[in-house]
């Protein structure tokens, strides 16, 4: 697949964002990566991105203040899709991804052909 779609995957785990990278590079995606909110919101001042991918707990600026924050800005930044991702699997943890503006929520691990599924899918990409 070459798409010449690039996906932001915030997360400061370094073992997540090489697993996320390795998937979607691999699929055909470019791959930009941020340790958390702050540093995103900074990359996406000077990047294009298609799709985001955010995990919830991460020092500086958590996924959903990230999200929240970034839902407030004008389009084209504050329209991209969001993937929320998170270990946690309550209804209260959908229920914040929801109102902080995730498009969907993903829980940890993620199986790398439903990653790959997902942004596709979010990129306007045809399966």
């Amino acid at each position: 697949m070459n798409n010449e779609k690039t996906i932001l995957v915030i997360d400061d785990a370094s073992l997540v964002r090489l697993y996320y990278r390795a998937t979607l590079e691999q699929a055909g995606f470019k791959v930009e990566e941020a340790l958390n909110g702050l540093e995103a919101l900074e990359k996406l001042l000077t990047t294009r991105v298609d799709l985001l991918v955010v995990d919830v707990n991460m020092p500086h600026m958590d996924g959903f203040r990230f999200l929240d924050v970034l839902r407030r800005k004008e389009p084209p930044l504050g329209s991209i899709p969001a993937l929320i991702t998170s270990t946690e699997n309550r209804q209260a943890d959908f229920d914040a991804a929801r109102t902080a503006g995730a498009n969907f929520y993903l829980v940890k691990p993620i199986d790398r052909a439903l990653l790959v599924e997902f942004a596709a899918m979010f990129c306007g990409i045809p399966a």
